[in-house]
């Protein structure tokens, strides 16, 4: 039976979010607390558990599973969770989703299968929609457009966007056409609500109709974010587009430049001199370069008004 669900907190900015880790590898639990009231502190609506930003396909099961139960404890209600259920058969998505509901979970997240032999359009669309009229949550579709290690045809998308149980929209695709067609699906489903996942152009996707953002760095942009969504609001044009400027500053600091060669460890280093984290390990191997640290160092200088509110 699906959860009931308050389809009003949908909208607004949420946060892909990065999983805190020991130097061990293994789930910082004590960390989880800090990343829930530093969350609120940016007005973040909801979090993106176990996603690709939150190193969800390469996390123990138990540890994923202790992530999400402490998670909803610390939020206690006042932040929705999402969590990645995607695999490569319907059987253990339903089965992830089964945990992730007992865990505390208000949604679960479908994006494109890890592997799948036969990857027919035909066999894509059964995965999707047999899991989709199963599953015991709420769905939000992660669209990775031609990102997916499994190719999701369009015509599969707009097929799962149509489906009752799907509520949420995560288009990462930067694909204007996968773009129109979840606002086609918007239009005939009102209540769908499309967030944006490509973070260096918020405004676009705003400006198009979107309702918010969902944002793989949004545990540091997400003030920043809300700020260009207010702006987009009130039909500021100009100071959108200069916020954004702002932003994608701040992320190409964070991230190791335009390149974006520290990615995580320059994230999860953010988060450690900012006292949200206690270590920038990674279960991926990206290395902190002294050239990241110093633009990291310039950041919280530059930007201590919205990271720190």
């Amino acid at each position: 039976m699906r959860t009931s669900l308050d389809l009003s907190r949908l909208a607004g900015i949420w946060s892909a979010s990065p999983t805190p880790l020991r130097e061990d590898g293994t789930l910082d639990a004590e960390s989880l607390p800090r990343l829930v009231e530093h969350h609120l502190r940016l007005g973040v609506r909801g979090l993106f558990l176990g996603g690709t930003c939150g190193e969800g396909p390469w996390l123990r099961r138990t540890d994923l599973r202790d992530l999400v139960r402490e998670t909803a404890a610390a939020s206690a209600g006042r932040l929705l969770l999402a969590v990645q259920v995607t695999d490569n058969s319907v059987g253990r998505m339903l089965e992830n989703a089964a945990q992730a509901a007992e865990d505390g979970a208000d949604l679960a997240v479908m994006a494109p299968p890890f592997f799948l032999l036969n990857a027919t359009a035909e066999n894509v669309e059964r995965l999707y929609l047999e899991t989709l009229r199963k599953c015991p949550l709420p769905v939000g579709i992660y669209d990775r457009g031609a990102g997916g290690s499994v190719p999701v045809p369009a015509p599969v998308i707009e097929a799962a966007y149509a489906e009752p149980a799907v509520v949420l929209v995560k288009d990462s695709s930067m694909d204007p056409a996968r773009r129109d067609i979840a606002l086609k699906a918007r239009r005939e489903r009102p209540s769908l609500r499309l967030l944006t996942g490509y973070e260096f152009d918020v405004v676009s996707y705003l400006q198009h109709g979107y309702d918010g953002a969902l944002l793989g760095g949004g545990i540091f942009n997400g003030r920043l974010a809300a700020m260009i969504l207010a702006a987009c609001a009130r039909g500021d044009s100009a100071g959108a587009r200069a916020l954004q400027e702002r932003m994608n500053a701040l992320m190409w600091d964070v991230y190791g430049g335009k390149e974006i060669t520290c990615w995580l460890a320059g994230l999860k280093e953010l988060l450690v001199r900012l006292g949200v984290f206690r270590t920038r390990r990674d279960l991926l191997g990206y290395e902190l370069t002294a050239d990241c640290s110093q633009a990291i160092d310039r950041a919280i200088q530059r930007e201590r008004d919205v990271l720190l509110p």
